[in-house]
């Protein structure tokens, strides 16, 4: 397994490393499972947050007795003083230890800065955490770039490392990860297989790997084939060929920037569609043989795409700003409902 260090922090993480989301779909078995495997293939670097349900409490419970063996880092939505210092204590109890490697502001956007780094702000609970010994370093995550740019330009005195959607498709915040590690900011790419749209995971996380941009990529892993999966792929890690650049090229032309990522960050729908599943059954149908399995699928959601009120709250809440009520309509014409 090949290591980096994560900017200035001084911890040293596997390059390819697990991402928790997909934990809250998971159980305590299974979650016991995966880390198992994690740690037999030194894939020491876990990423959670308190905005996964259950993934903080799965992972507590897996880690026990052997949480030395890996380096820990979670994050919450809470922007004032007082609910991020409920939080910490919150993700201190459900992962079951009394220090966090590294705690980090979750997708924070440029309109919370004054208030997070306010007097009476998240930053201000981080910092006293990291004084107390209850956490070691302070983070944020962010999937504007706007928000990547103030956090590297005018808050990498405050701010250790960054989190942001990074991949074959998207490179935008390219330069700014490069500023960033110039600076001794630690950089972790979110998305490494946008959200699922990516099938070929070495080509993925090899071109992550070779762009000197990263430090870290999390993979979200939800069973122990993925582990495995994702493990082969960070052993065989070397620079890109000729052709390989030419295929991401391609992929770049054919996924195009309106795809969904399923970061759940549209929901609730007012009228109960599962937004990113339904993106995900039309991806079936039109990307692969599985257009009976995708029928059947679809046809089992209790709300179709064809419910759609158009009343636009997902859009707003959408961090890739897309056109989600036209997506579903087209998501509707294909499948008929």
């Amino acid at each position: 397994m090949k290591y980096a260090e994560l900017g200035k922090t001084g911890l040293k993480c596997a390059v390819v490393s697990f991402g928790g989301i997909p934990i809250q779909r998971s159980d305590a078995a299974n979650t016991m499972a995966v880390v198992d495997a994690l740690e037999k293939h030194g894939m020491n670097f876990i990423d959670t947050a308190r905005g996964y349900t259950v993934s903080e409490e799965y992972l507590g419970a897996a880690l026990k007795g052997r949480r030395e063996k890996f380096l820990l880092a979670t994050k919450s939505m809470s922007r004032n003083y007082e609910n991020m210092k409920k939080d910490i204590e919150t993700s201190l109890h459900n992962l079951q230890t009394d220090y966090i490697d590294l705690y980090q502001l979750h997708n924070l956007p440029v309109k919370d800065f004054e208030l997070v780094f306010g007097p009476d702000g998240a930053y201000k609970a981080l910092e006293e955490a990291r004084a107390a010994g209850k956490i070691g370093h302070i983070g944020a995550t962010a999937h504007s770039l706007d928000a990547l740019r103030m956090m590297i330009e005018d808050y990498s005195d405050k701010i250790e490392t960054v989190m942001f959607p990074y991949n074959i498709v998207e490179a935008q915040g390219e330069e700014l990860l490069r500023a960033a590690r110039a600076k001794g900011v630690g950089t972790i790419a979110m998305k490494p297989m946008a959200g699922g749209n990516l099938d070929d995971w070495k080509l993925a996380l090899r071109y992550i790997d070779a762009s000197g941009v990263i430090d870290v990529s999390i993979p979200g892993m939800g069973s122990v084939e993925e582990v495995e999966r994702n493990a082969a792929a960070a052993e065989e890690l070397s620079p890109l060929t000729a052709e390989e650049l030419a295929e991401c090229e391609k992929i770049r032309r054919d996924l195009g920037t309106h795809f969904c990522r399923r970061c759940g960050y549209c929901a609730p729908c007012t009228v109960g569609i599962d937004i990113p599943s339904n993106f995900l059954m039309v991806n079936y149908l039109r990307k692969y043989d599985l257009a009976d399995w995708a029928k059947a699928r679809y046809g089992s959601f209790a709300v179709h795409a064809g419910d759609c009120i158009e009343c636009g709250v997902c859009e707003t809440r959408c961090p890739y700003d897309l056109p989600i009520r036209e997506m579903l309509k087209d998501v509707a014409k294909e499948f008929g409902q």
